[in-house]
This record gives C-alpha cells, structure tokens and sequence, in this order.
C-alpha cells in the first residue's frame, strides 16, 4: 500500500486509480471520509442496542460537514464522545439533543502537537487509527493523504492510554463550547492536577526504562 501511494505522487499527474488497490492504508481523496462516516456509524448501531460505544477523536482541526454531522447523530444515541483539537473546532457538542455531553477540549502547551488519532469502540473489537489528514474538505476531497489502521495490540494500548490521559488534562486544557469562551477546564480542590504532556513523557520514560530493565 505504502508504494502505491508513492507510485501515485511521484507521478507528474497523480494517478488516483492507484489508490484503489489499497487493502489495509485508507487513502484519501478516495474513500476517507467514507470509512470513517462508517465506523462512527457502527458505535451509533451500538449506543441503540444499549451496548458501550466511543469515538475518541484527535486533531489539529475539525470542520467537515458530513462527518460533524455524523458525530451528532451518534451523540443523540449515547454514543461517549471525546475530542481532542488543537485548533478549528466547528462542531457544537453542547447541544440538548445529546444524551451524553461530549467532552471537548484545545490543549496548547509546551510541546507542538501535530497528531491525529481515531480510537472507535472498547475492548477487543477497539479500533484505532493514526492519519495525516484533519477532518476538513481540503483534506479529504482535495489532497493525497492516509489514514493508518493500528494492528500491534501494545501499540493501540499504548494510543489509547496516551489519549485518556490527555482526556484527563486540567491544566492546560480549554473547553470547547458553543458560546467560543474557550475557558479553561475547572479543577476541583481535591482534584490531582493532569498537564498532559508532561504525563505522557512520564509514562513514556517510564515505560522505556521498563523495558530496558527487562520488563514489559
């Protein structure tokens, strides 16, 4: 899959028919949008069966119409809906509609976060998703970009890890609301704080040290 999405660029006139042979890389502009309308749509067929369904969803922006869309669907089922968005955000997920308000959050700090991440649904059947592409038409209708399914069990636990605890941030992070207040999340007084990139280095250093003692 990886050469013929280079196989395409290289060429002096991209050659989209080339995409289409992908099995495993979701390409864009071809079928992204689709398959990712339907694994939203597969945790919404869950939330109506009264089973655990999520979306978790990382990016830099978030301005798709079809694929908002799609999101407020499964928000008015119960489907748990977590964003985490650097920059454009063009949802509005506090709406009264919803049967769970989803949590949305802009955490700007330290470090340059550039990463996109899609985790649908729980357990063994949790499927996760690393990209080059924002959810925006730019993205998907008009350029060569990929989206990459994470298969290495350790891997996906690790993503899934990595973006609880950025769920979990309360110091860095603003709320993403309708009303464009962008406040910072409130912190309880009991509350442990949770800076998210300094915890992620954390559990990533500590997790190096793990194996190179000979854990796992």
């Amino acid at each position: 899959d990886i050469n013929r999405v280079f196989d395409c660029l290289e060429r002096p006139v991209p050659n989209l028919a080339t995409l289409k042979s992908c099995k495993v890389l979701v390409p864009a502009p071809l079928n992204m949008r689709k398959h990712f309308l339907g694994l939203i749509a597969k945790q919404t067929a869950l939330a109506k069966k009264k089973k655990d369904a999520s979306v978790v969803i990382k990016l830099n922006s978030l301005s798709d119409e079809i694929l908002i869309d799609e999101l407020y669907a499964a928000a008015k089922q119960g489907v748990d809906l977590g964003f985490v968005i650097r920059g454009i955000f063009c949802a509005v997920m506090d709406q009264k509609g919803f049967k769970k308000t989803p949590k949305t959050l802009s955490i700007v700090d330290q470090y340059l976060e550039h990463a996109r991440v899609f985790i649908f649904g729980k357990g063994e059947a949790q499927q996760i998703f690393i990209s080059s592409a924002d959810w925006m038409v730019r993205n998907l209708d008009h350029r060569i970009e990929v989206a990459c399914p994470i298969q290495d069990r350790e891997i996906k636990e690790e993503l899934s890890h990595i973006m609880n605890i950025q769920l979990a941030e309360n110091e860095k992070a603003r709320i993403l609301d309708a009303s464009l207040k962008n406040d910072y999340v409130e912190r309880e007084a009991s509350e442990s704080v949770v800076r998210s990139q300094l915890a992620i280095y954390q559990f990533l250093k500590d997790k190096e040290y793990s194996i190179e003692s000979g854990g796992h």
